[in-house]
């Protein structure tokens, strides 16, 4: 074997320690974020986060049904069976019943009946979710109001254990001195 060889053999042998330790790196990398991402779900974030998400889809699809289900038709019904979602204007030649026959026509329509309906549908989702929220919030602030423990009134005498009036700087009962709290 030529020092050629043997050299050219050396440096194949330290490329490949080289890219083992590069390869060891890595898993150690992948262990570290893999060990975070433990911390962070153990901990409940993500369970918290998932639970949210799942409610407000549900949550999501009750109001968009109380929309399109109850509130769309009744103010349908109130505005002359108007259907906000035909309500369109060609830009160019051309005059169509309805925005389907405009699409398929292949006419440049302005939607701004798809737009007020929207926006429509945006007001009612909001006003619910302004409603549910300040629902559960005043449920929560009565709770936290009912858990909240009075200020006392009262003291023990710390001579003759008997109660005495928080205010009170010496003792009715055994007329010791009491020491005062400066707060």
């Amino acid at each position: 074997m030529s020092k050629i060889e043997k050299f050219e053999k050396i440096k194949e042998k330290q490329k490949s320690k080289l890219k083992e330790m590069e390869n060891r790196k890595e898993i150690k990398k992948v262990k570290n974020v893999m060990s975070d991402f433990k911390k962070f779900a153990i901990k409940g974030n993500i369970i918290d986060m998932a639970t949210g998400v799942i409610i407000g889809t549900a949550f999501t699809k009750i109001v968009n049904s109380l929309v399109s289900e109850i509130i769309t038709p009744l103010l349908s019904k109130l505005t002359g069976k108007v259907d906000y979602n035909d309500m369109f204007l060609v830009l160019g030649q051309g005059h169509f019943n309805t925005l389907e026959e405009a699409q398929a026509a292949g006419a440049i329509t302005l939607n701004y009946g798809v737009f007020l309906s929207n926006i429509l549908d945006f007001l009612i989702i909001a006003f619910t979710m302004f409603i549910f929220l300040r629902y559960t919030f005043n449920k929560r602030s009565k709770v936290e109001e009912a858990t909240v423990t009075p200020t006392p009134t009262t003291k023990k005498c710390p001579y003759c254990i008997t109660e005495i009036n928080i205010e009170a700087t010496r003792c009715p009962n055994c007329t010791s001195i009491l020491e005062t709290d400066n707060k």
